[in-house]
């Protein structure tokens, strides 16, 4: 298996200037780009790690043994201090490849990902052959056809709601006008609060709210939506439910602007997330940072409700510990479909290009079919089984 020939379509002597390459196809997509990148520099750092970097192309060298070893190192990165660690800058010295073991949903992602990245490069003429198209087993390289269930429950969601509005009242001082000085306690609660709001009610990719602008709030025919460039660089709007334009005002008033945005979006260039100074947009990073903070110290708050072994609040802190930045998204989406949001609009909302994608979200079909099969019984109700006659 060799890397770069003479037929080669791209310019690359090495496996970092390949990668580079594929990956200049999703230039136009940031937040495509940066999921790819991490997943190509995972498997390139354990290559390296590996003892490959001293072959021609480390890339050539991954076979099928191989390769079974890379998916069980993405449930187990190991040794934890050289691959694990919190969110930082790619250049920090202690910056790490992994925030964890992937679950098995990201390591399929993953897969697939590596699997289409090979695919390329044998198209580039770089490489000969994919070691991912002799993994038979489909299910772990299909990640369309699984049911999500990364989702926040909604008796959990409604407690981690009520315990963010708790935190806002507690630092809003009686009598409270919008043109009072904000402390920068309750501007953090607020910020919070809206942040929850815009996630939950809008079902934003994370890179989405970081880049969203207050000009993106825009009015047409008499209705609010949120234009957004998401995925794939596709633009979309969305429309505000009432329950999201009430703390779009809220959060407004408490930044010292006009209750709405006003007609000119240029005049609207303020971050709809920022910083302390009202001005500086939060970044992906500081967003994560933010979310998954408020996850553990909810979690902390849950186990304090603990009564034994296994209850509820047990059960509810262990999700909330597991809890991404990204379930908020899911849970969004799963609410929605609950609450009988039809799958066409459903799928506009989360702006899915299949609708099996969004069809995966369709929690609530699981009760009803319940209910349906409860019919379905060994006797008939209020007739107890007879004898059957036999011939004699």
């Amino acid at each position: 298996m060799t890397a770069a020939d003479d037929r080669s379509l791209i310019r690359a002597r090495t496996d970092v200037e390949a990668v580079a390459a594929w990956l200049n196809e999703y230039r136009h997509s940031a937040q495509t780009l940066r999921a790819y990148r991490k997943e190509a520099e995972r498997l390139l750092l354990w290559l390296k790690a590996e003892g490959e970097q001293g072959r021609e192309s480390a890339l050539a060298s991954l076979d099928r043994e191989r390769l079974e070893h890379f998916e069980a190192f993405l449930a187990d990165p190991q040794p934890a201090e050289a691959w694990i660690g919190s969110v930082r800058a790619r250049k920090h010295p202690q910056w790490r490849p992994f925030r964890g073991p992937l679950a098995p949903a990201s390591r399929r992602q993953s897969l697939v990902i590596l699997q289409g990245m090979y695919a390329w490069l044998i198209e580039a003429g770089y490489l000969s052959r994919n070691p991912f198209r002799l993994m038979r087993d489909k299910r772990r390289m299909d990640n369309r056809t699984l049911r999500i269930e990364r989702y926040l429950e909604r008796p959990l969601w409604d407690w981690l709601w009520g315990r963010i509005e708790a935190h806002c009242e507690e630092l809003t001082p009686l009598g409270a006008s919008p043109e009072d000085e904000v402390s920068r306690e309750r501007f953090v609660a607020e910020r919070q609060r809206f942040l929850f709001a815009f996630a939950y009610l809008m079902a934003p990719r994370i890179a989405e709210m970081a880049a969203a602008r207050m000009g993106d709030i825009v009015k047409r025919e008499g209705q609010w939506w949120w234009r957004v460039i998401g995925k794939g660089a596709k633009l979309a709007e969305i429309p505000l439910p009432p329950p999201m334009l009430e703390a779009l005002v809220r959060w407004r008033r408490l930044r010292g602007l006009s209750d709405l945005p006003q007609v000119l979006p240029a005049d609207e260039s303020l971050p709809l997330l920022a910083r302390l100074d009202g001005t500086t947009p939060l970044g992906d990073n500081q967003l994560y940072r933010l979310i998954k903070q408020t996850f553990t110290q909810a979690a902390a708050d849950m186990r304090q409700r603990i009564q034994s072994p296994g209850d509820a609040s047990e059960l509810m802190a262990r999700t909330l510990d597991q809890a991404s930045p990204h379930w908020l998204r899911h849970t969004a989406i799963t609410h929605q479909a609950q609450a009988g949001v039809e799958l066409r609009f459903l799928s506009r909302s989360a702006r899915h290009s299949r609708l099996d994608t969004t069809s995966r979200y369709l929690h609530a079909e699981d009760s009803e079919w319940q209910q349906q099969m409860a019919r379905h019984s060994l006797a008939t109700p209020g007739h107890p089984p007879e004898a059957p006659e036999h011939d004699s």
